[in-house]
């Protein structure tokens, strides 16, 4: 299988990068082709300067990036959940990567779409320090709603697996040595 996998974590060192490094690797030593990419490396402007109303010219990193998601089959996404939602800059990627006419189609008439990026599927991994039982109840999933149903769906990638690793700073060596197993038989 070709697999983009992006690590959405806007900082060098985490635990997200731990997961991102034992994903490529596991998922490279299973056969499957591995493309990836580290947000915090790229270089580009996170900010929609006038909405949709003019596409902004990419930078090479944003480039790259796209290419690698018309590569793949699989789009692997690793971030950590922050005030109940996505890191700014993952949110600022997917607002510039993703715009009309690379992610979707809007119709001229009508509120329909065309989702261009159908024949992918996603798997999306997220860490939070929150109880998933809390992130269910008070934030109602909101991240996973938005990833899933709001930008991947809607560009027409689907399936989108989630996982969530909950009360991160909590955990212990041993448990997030049982983490980083659970990545590796997941890139499988």
């Amino acid at each position: 299988m070709k697999i983009y996998v992006l690590l959405g974590h806007p900082t060098e060192d985490s635990l997200n990068k731990q997961i991102y490094q034992n994903y490529c690797e596991s998922a490279r030593n299973a056969g499957h082709e591995v493309r990836s990419q580290i947000l915090s490396e790229m270089k580009f402007d996170p900010i929609l300067w006038q909405g949709y109303k003019a596409i902004q010219t990419l930078e090479p990193d944003l480039l790259e990036a796209q290419q690698n998601i018309q590569w793949c089959e699989k789009w692997v996404i690793i971030y950590p959940m922050w005030w109940g939602a996505m890191p700014a800059l993952l949110k600022g990627f997917f607002d510039r990567a993703l715009h009309p006419g690379f992610g979707f189609k809007a119709h001229e008439k009508g509120a329909m779409w065309d989702k261009l990026l159908k024949g992918r599927q996603a798997h999306v991994i997220t860490t939070c320090d929150a109880p998933n039982f809390w992130v269910s109840i008070v934030y109602r999933n909101a991240d996973k709603f938005t990833i899933k149903k709001a930008i991947l769906e809607y560009c027409g990638i689907k399936p989108v697996k989630f996982t969530r690793f909950d009360r991160i700073k909590f955990k212990s060596e041993m448990e997030i040595k049982k983490v980083l197993d659970k990545i590796n038989s997941l890139a499988k």
